[in-house]
């Protein structure tokens, strides 16, 4: 079942405050945050491209800073400019186009490795940790095609090495 699309160009914003002492809720909203895959547009205010869903996830956490003792809110909000709506897109991609490269890079280390437990277990690890990444990939770079194919093709001289 597919969301209902948000209208072109709406954000759903968070704008939140927590107290410093002590550092755990903060630590743990920005580590929701990150997982989430928010553009940081200032202290305290993330974004992510309006839906049902997206609003949800940050509600969520706007709820759990409440609870932590700090304030937030979420705005529905559209960037001014098809300029601003395009930098913020490039920040969200670039950022995941980061991720990307990294799950390339592991699975370039582990696809010469003569051991097929070993090449198994770190497939598993890198599909897990690829599905993390769409998951938060909301304008998808060319990496993110280069970083499935690198596991297909570990996948694939896996499946050789089990039919052998």
């Amino acid at each position: 079942m597919t969301e209902p699309a948000a209208r072109a160009g709406e954000w759903v914003l968070l704008t939140y405050r927590l107290p410093r002492e002590p550092s755990t809720p903060r630590s743990a909203v920005w580590r929701k945050l990150r997982k989430l895959g928010v553009v940081q547009l200032s202290d305290g205010l993330v974004g992510l491209p309006a839906s049902a869903r997206t609003r949800e996830q940050l509600e969520w956490v706007a709820e759990e800073v409440i609870d932590a003792g700090g304030t937030a809110g979420i705005w529905l909000a559209r960037p001014a400019t098809r300029g601003q709506e395009s930098q913020l897109a490039q920040m969200m991609t670039a950022a995941r186009s980061v991720e990307y490269q990294a799950v390339i890079a592991a699975a370039a280390d582990v696809a010469d490795d003569a051991d097929t437990a070993t090449r198994a277990s770190a497939l598993r690890r890198l599909r897990n940790e690829l599905r993390a990444i769409q998951r938060r990939d909301y304008f998808p770079p060319a990496d993110r095609d280069q970083a499935e194919a690198a596991l297909l093709a570990i996948a694939e001289a896996l499946a050789t090495v089990e039919t052998a």
